[in-house]
């Protein structure tokens, strides 16, 4: 069986190791993390995932404080519909985010963002076209849109300098949402650079309801390379959610896929964002602790630990800090949840919410263990310590396993 490295992505002239990192938010998928996958010769992504909160962290800027300043009076209010973004400051952490990313870019692979439609920001199209608009003037490489079909996120940014210069990538769970976004972007005469296709057992948000486990990533994948190949459409495929060693990702490149995105085995890598404790958390996980749920107020189901601090916490909502959620009304399904729970508990100091959860509030503090399917197998992937925790790997040790891997073997760290 031939290998990863036996393999290459070609966008034009430019050859890249055909492995990329998934974008994780909340800067999860850090930008230490896509350095080095960069570096190595593949493609990694940072998030935009709640980047005025990410800006504030990593470079002391002050939105989130200014935000909660200029609404603090409407904390108690559950309409919040007079809480709005400042563009300037949308722009201004995109901008911070990725040009610090791309100065400190080495070797020959590329860096993305990943765009995320479903973070509506109470101005849906409005904070989507800076984010988009700005991170294209930042220098990035590449853009992928996720989180939503983004019918209409090419006609946003066609008229920037760089919309035909920087790669433009769409994620899809299935042939029907590839052919409602070609469809709808013919006109812009600007087809995607490449399709990430996600299965069913990838981490957090799925594009799926829950009957993803009727559903397989080899099935969707064949299904949209053989419609791009009737339709005489040379466009790389990228299989994702469940890829787990390298072989089985040889095994897609093989199939046609020009590479795969992976994650879950970077979650436990030293560049990742996660906390160490919370790392320790995925290690531990049995295949039994991890669940697909409805607690996001997105709509899309979740997958993630079932013990995520996050599930069953009847936090305020936390809108007037942070409010990426919030819908061009106002609204969102976690304050609904939580002011029926308050009306039902009007006595109690500490409510409980479980079947929606504060995701920007629990997001920011790593309290939303979102995870893949396999992260069960995490802990055969590394040597566990005399003290009874397990070994954090880097990055490049991961990377390189997937590349050069055969037999579905896992090589452990030193």
């Amino acid at each position: 069986m031939k290998r990863v490295d036996d393999f290459r992505l070609h966008f034009g002239k430019q050859e890249l190791v055909p492995i990329m990192i998934g974008g994780m938010g909340v800067d999860i998928s850090t930008a230490e993390l896509a350095l080095e996958a960069a570096r190595l010769g593949g493609i990694g992504h940072i998030s935009d995932a709640m980047l005025p909160t990410v800006s504030d962290r990593r470079y002391d800027t002050d939105f989130v404080k200014v935000k909660l300043t200029q609404y603090k009076y409407n904390l108690e209010n559950s309409d919040k519909a007079a809480i709005k973004f400042d563009l300037g400051q949308v722009a201004e952490s995109t901008r911070l985010h990725v040009a610090n990313t791309m100065a400190a870019k080495r070797g020959s692979g590329m860096i993305f963002v990943n765009v995320m439609e479903k973070l509506t920001m109470n101005a849906p199209r409005e904070t989507l076209k800076v984010r988009l608009d700005e991170a294209l003037s930042a220098g990035i490489d590449g853009i992928t849109l996720a989180a939503g079909l983004h019918l209409g996120s090419f006609a946003m940014i066609e008229d920037h300098p760089r919309f035909r210069d920087a790669k433009l990538g769409i994620i899809v769970s299935s042939l029907r949402a590839l052919q409602l976004f070609l469809r709808k972007n013919s006109r812009s005469n600007r087809l995607p650079d490449y399709i990430v296709v996600e299965g069913p057992l990838a981490g957090g948000h799925l594009g799926f309801g829950m009957d993803w486990a009727q559903y397989d990533l080899l099935t969707i994948t064949k299904e949209v390379l053989d419609y791009l190949k009737a339709e005489k459409l040379d466009i790389p495929v990228i299989p994702a959610g469940g890829i787990f060693t390298g072989s089985d990702a040889a095994g897609f490149l093989e199939l046609g896929a020009a590479a795969v995105q992976v994650a879950t085995r970077f979650t436990v890598a030293k560049e990742c964002g996660l906390p160490g404790d919370v790392q320790q958390e995925y290690f531990k996980a049995s295949e039994s602790d991890i669940e697909v749920n409805g607690v996001s107020p997105t709509g899309y189901p979740m997958r993630m630990l079932k013990n995520s601090p996050a599930i069953g916490s009847g936090i305020r909502p936390g809108c007037e800090s942070y409010g990426y959620l919030l819908d061009a009304n106002g609204k969102c399904s976690y304050i609904d949840s939580y002011n029926r729970e308050v009306e039902l508990h009007p006595d109690d100091k500490k409510i409980q919410v479980f079947d929606k959860t504060c995701l920007c509030t629990h997001m920011r503090n790593f309290k939303l263990w979102t995870c893949g399917q396999y992260t069960y197998r995490l802990k055969d992937t590394t040597r566990k310590l005399e003290d009874g925790s397990y070994q954090v790997l880097s990055a490049e040790h991961v990377f390189k396993d997937y590349q050069f891997s055969t037999d579905n073997k896992i090589a452990l760290p030193e």
